[in-house]
């Protein structure tokens, strides 16, 4: 693991300074290109272009603002979920086109590698940027899981948080480890109040 770097207090409100470093931040480029994301559904409802926008707009909530990393966070499924997708078009988009590019792919799964292995990587290899990005983006999913009534998919996904997401965020940003652990809980809560652990109990002593 790399060094830590929490943050400890989740700010209340935007500063002058911080709207004015925002306010050199040109995002519109990379939401035009989000916009082919519109298309592309989700199991909750909604689409891929609005997630995008609740990524960013989760990262602003943090307190983050970065360029290249608000960029990306725009962008971050557009090579994953487009087919064939010209990754020249993030990278000629403007001056922080090559660093946004290659935050997004840290955060793009490989051709052939499966989702432990692309968790794994981003937890083992990745940089901070990418850890911060990865974790805004599984919150995003979080609250997005609670439309979700497929139990199987519920357990898996809150498992994989608990395994890969929560020490990433444990590693990058305090907060956001705190709201991950509230929102598996919830979702746990489904689960018990569903009766599907019930179930399942039954189905494994059989």
């Amino acid at each position: 693991m790399g060094t830590f770097h929490m943050a400890t207090e989740k700010p209340t409100q935007m500063d002058e300074k911080e709207m004015l470093k925002l306010d050199g931040i040109s995002l519109a480029p990379y939401m035009q290109l989000a916009t082919a994301l519109i298309k592309k559904g989700r199991r909750a409802g909604g689409n891929m272009f609005r997630h995008q926008m609740d990524t960013l707009s989760i990262l602003l909530d943090y307190g983050y603002i970065d360029s290249v990393l608000l960029k990306a966070s725009v962008v971050h499924d557009c090579i994953e979920d487009i087919p064939d997708y010209d990754h020249e078009l993030i990278k000629r988009r403007d001056s922080d086109g090559m660093d946004v590019y290659k935050l997004v792919l840290e955060v793009t799964k490989k051709e052939g590698e499966d989702k432990n292995t692309f968790l794994t990587r981003i937890l083992n290899t990745g940089s901070h940027k990418a850890k911060v990005l990865k974790c805004a983006d599984r919150i995003s999913n979080m609250i997005s899981l609670g439309f979700v009534t497929d139990s199987k998919f519920i357990e898996r996904y809150c498992d994989e948080t608990e395994f890969f997401i929560f020490p990433m965020a444990l590693e990058v940003d305090f907060n956001m480890y705190q709201e991950l652990i509230n929102l598996v809980m919830t979702r746990r809560q489904y689960l018990v109040d569903s009766g599907y652990l019930d179930k399942k109990r039954l189905e494994e002593k059989k």
